[in-house]
């Protein structure tokens, strides 16, 4: 069945052969027959999208097989021993030469070696020697251990080559990460006109997932969580969602769906259902400022490790806490990919990454945060992408 009419935004063929043309290249260079990559979610599971358009969704692992001179093979859940064959020129399946189906479960332990079998069975086939494993340590112990036990072929961590790649933006998926940003822009209007005492946290954000979605945003989370003035309002997911909003509490919001097309941006704010307190809006501006200080710091060629020391003893000038979480990093299809801007990152910034900055800080009384998205261009960060505010807003 041709499903391509059903799909949101489909990323062209163009754009598909750019990535495949790129990553081959770089195989060739260091001698690797064939990748081999799963993911299991489209959070932090994007790779499988950015090889074949179709994320991987749901827990079920989506395994391809990236040859250097030959179309894909997929393994996704259906039928024990479902085949189909494809000539890579498939509407749906592109690039796709085979589909072959397992119904493996990570909750059904005794699976955990049905899409291992296949994909040594696959590489076998056709004699590959050097397997280059995307994100091998977070790979399926089954499945690394299946490939290593085969035999013939020698496994090399081909990660770092992938990465690159993905972290330069090509026009194409710029404008779909401006369309990200535009939309959780949208959402956030959305919650500013609806929010009201009486609503529960989660009446608040389920809103703001419908409008979210409704928009042709498909996966994220919406974080958010409130209090009254004077007691911190830290992001919570739906499992903590529970509390009724009342005059004067606040919230803190974190928009992180993706968008059209499948990449993710991240907006973040505070609203408070009355007057801000003093408290609260000094270390709304501190945190801005510090969003500001480490924009001036990126530019193409800048070392992550210099940038995140850098915002640490701005921090610290304001009498703040360096930061321990992750302050920074680059986002396409996965909510968080490199690179990251913290002390052990080796990826320099490039021309072409999209960032989200987002420093904050916390005390007993509140929540102080900021998170917008920047691209990095040839002189360092563009215009912000998203359009809302930089300010504690009121309502």
């Amino acid at each position: 069945m041709d499903t391509t009419g059903r799909i949101l935004v489909r990323i062209s063929d163009d754009e598909l052969l750019r990535r495949w043309t790129a990553v081959r290249t770089a195989m060739l260079e260091r001698g690797i027959d064939a990748l081999v990559m799963q993911s299991t979610n489209d959070w932090l599971g994007g790779t499988v999208k950015w090889f074949t358009d179709i994320p991987a969704n749901n827990g079920y692992p989506r395994t391809v097989i990236f040859p250097a001179d030959a179309p894909m093979t997929v393994i996704e859940m259906g039928p024990l021993n479902g085949r189909r064959s494809l000539d890579g020129d498939d509407p749906t399946h592109r690039g796709v030469g085979e589909l072959r189906f397992t119904p493996s479960f990570s909750s059904i332990a005794y699976t955990a070696d049905y899409d291992a079998r296949l994909v040594v069975e696959a590489l076998k086939q056709r004699n590959y020697r050097t397997i280059g494993l995307i994100g091998g340590d977070y790979l399926p112990h089954g499945l690394v251990t299946a490939l290593a036990d085969a035999g013939q072929m020698r496994l090399v961590d081909a990660t770092e080559l992938v990465d690159a790649i993905k972290a330069i933006k090509s026009p194409e998926e710029i404008a779909l990460i401006r369309r990200t940003a535009t939309l959780q822009d949208a959402v956030f209007a959305q919650v500013l006109s609806t929010i009201k005492p009486g609503m529960r946290d989660i009446d608040v954000t389920a809103a703001a997932w419908h409008h979210a979605q409704v928009l042709g945003s498909e996966q994220g989370i919406i974080l958010g969580a409130s209090a009254p003035l004077g007691t911190r309002s830290s992001f919570a997911g739906r499992h903590f969602q529970g509390r009724t909003l009342a005059k004067g509490d606040h919230l803190s919001l974190l928009i992180e769906v993706n968008g059209p097309g499948g990449f993710y941006t991240e907006l973040a704010r505070t609203i408070v259902l009355g007057r801000a307190s003093a408290e609260l809006l000094e270390g709304f501006a501190a945190v801005h400022e510090a969003q500001n200080a480490t924009l001036r710091h990126m530019r193409p060629g800048a070392q992550c490790g210099t940038i995140a020391a850098a915002h640490d003893s701005f921090m610290q000038s304001l009498g703040l806490p360096v930061e321990r979480r992750l302050f920074s990093h680059g986002q396409g299809y996965d909510m968080v990919e490199r690179p990251l801007v913290r002390r052990d990152e080796t990826m320099t910034l490039r021309s072409g990454s999209c960032l989200a900055v987002h420093p904050g800080y916390e005390t007993p009384s509140f929540f102080a945060v900021i998170c917008d998205n920047y691209l990095i261009e040839t002189t360092g960060p563009g215009a912000c992408l998203h359009r809302t505010e930089k300010k504690v807003f009121e309502v």
